[in-house]
């Protein structure tokens, strides 16, 4: 079985692909066309995720194809330190320790210090969607991808009026590292990789400059620094800032796009969460194992590996299948059947798992579950768009919706009960 994540039956339907792929013997096996090592089972690649001495994370940042030498040249001049995804030890415990000092990361500290933020920007999208009342939207660039980039952007202190460069940038990175543009593109997405590194370096100089850091996350970080470069450098901050700025909105970006999905997809699930919000966690839970943001995830080994009855070498290139561990029927029960009511939802590897474990796990929740709650409120007759099919960007990591066109509808369906309960009669 191939895996070919840039076209054809994997853009419409991977989880087809990862059904095959689990049902292959051993789970390991070496993909000659891409280059790399797919591993699929639940087990293996929890283990691949937890093993940070076995696998390393030193080349989840770079491109998976050759880049042409143009663009290589520019992107030789990004000089970003590992400090998140792409760092090992010792320095991933040192800039995780920062992270978790300054960046709240679990339920009850998210919902204290972003909470405001993230109902302030879910009530302005939902209210621009209820002014359409009748006409037609694409919740992917009109909510899924804007609100996740604008909490961050309130969280971090960077200006709203900057958001169209940074989500830009954002969408180049995630083209240039996990996609496969052509040569000219990949000059085009390196150059721009370049002004958003020096955007963030310029944006954490000026503020370090000022003397007043704030209490925005980047002003958290420039004082748990301290001025001591043995807790963090300038030019970690800054890279700190430029990883943030992708990963802690496209991730919950995809999370909204395929929760509304799933959603929408049957009318009876959204009338289910319009009837009682209660079911949104779980409904979150089951989205995150059937249908994860990022689906694919790289780390190389930095020793020999004996994984499903074969040896993968030392410094091999390896993609751990997240989409087709969370399918894996030796940990879930009809595993291919989306399901919120599912005891086992929660088994999924859709954070990672071990030191590099999602930071900003519990913000996404809060975000979507915040998100979903309102849009059943105000919109209980959202629908989609008659026609629609689902696809998505070709990415082998990141698994984003080319789009999710709605009908905006205010009006309850007749049938359906209201917040108290009560049915209400067809009209």
């Amino acid at each position: 079985m191939r895996l070919n994540p840039f076209a054809g039956a994997y853009l419409a339907d991977p989880a087809q692909v990862w059904r095959q792929l689990l049902d292959a013997p051993g789970g390991v096996r070496h993909d000659e066309e891409l280059g790399l090592w797919l591993i699929t089972r639940h087990a293996d690649v929890r283990r691949a995720l937890s093993d940070a001495g076995a696998f390393g994370n030193a080349l989840t940042l770079a491109p998976v194809y050759d880049v042409c030498p143009e663009a290589m040249d520019v992107v030789m001049r990004i000089d970003a330190p590992p400090t998140t995804a792409a760092a090992d030890p010792p320095v991933h415990p040192r800039t995780r320790r920062a992270l978790r000092a300054t960046f709240a990361n679990t339920p009850d500290r998210v919902e204290r210090r972003y909470g405001a933020i993230v109902r302030r920007r879910v009530d302005e999208l939902v209210s621009r969607l209820v002014a359409r009342d009748g006409g037609r939207a694409d919740l992917v660039p009109d909510f899924t991808t804007e609100l996740p980039l604008l909490v961050l952007l309130d969280i971090l202190g960077v200006p709203e009026g900057d958001i169209g460069r940074v989500r830009a940038w954002a969408d180049g990175q995630i083209a240039l590292i996990w996609g496969r543009p052509d040569p000219a593109e990949q000059v085009r997405l390196a150059q721009g990789l370049l002004e958003f590194w020096r955007y963030c370096q310029q944006f954490v100089g000026h503020r370090l400059d000022g003397g007043r850091y704030g209490d925005d996350h980047v002003g958290r970080l420039l004082a748990y620094r301290d001025g001591d470069d043995e807790v963090l450098t300038v030019a970690e901050v800054s890279s700190i800032v430029f990883n943030l700025l992708v990963a802690g909105h496209e991730t919950t970006a995809g999370l909204l796009a395929h929760a509304l999905d799933q959603a929408l997809s049957s009318p009876g699930r959204w009338r289910a969460l319009t009837d009682d919000p209660g079911l949104i966690p779980g409904f979150l839970t089951e989205t995150l194992r059937y249908a994860p943001a990022i689906d694919g995830w790289l780390r190389v080994t930095t020793r020999p590996v004996l994984m499903g009855g074969v040896t993968i070498p030392a410094g091999a290139r390896c993609l751990l299948l997240i989409g087709a561990a969370n399918r894996d029927p030796a940990v879930f029960a009809r595993a291919d059947r989306f399901d919120p009511a599912r005891p086992d939802a929660s088994d999924h590897l859709s954070f990672g798992h071990g030191p590099h474990f999602c930071i900003g796990a519990a913000l996404a929740r809060l975000e979507a579950g915040i998100a979903l709650d309102r849009l059943a409120a105000a919109l209980p007759g959202l629908r989609l768009a008659t026609g629609h099919r689902r696809s998505y960007q070709p990415n082998l990591a990141f698994r984003a919706h080319r789009g999710l066109p709605v009908v905006i509808d205010t009006a309850r369906p007749s049938g359906s009960r209201t917040a108290s309960g009560v049915e209400r009669p067809a009209a």
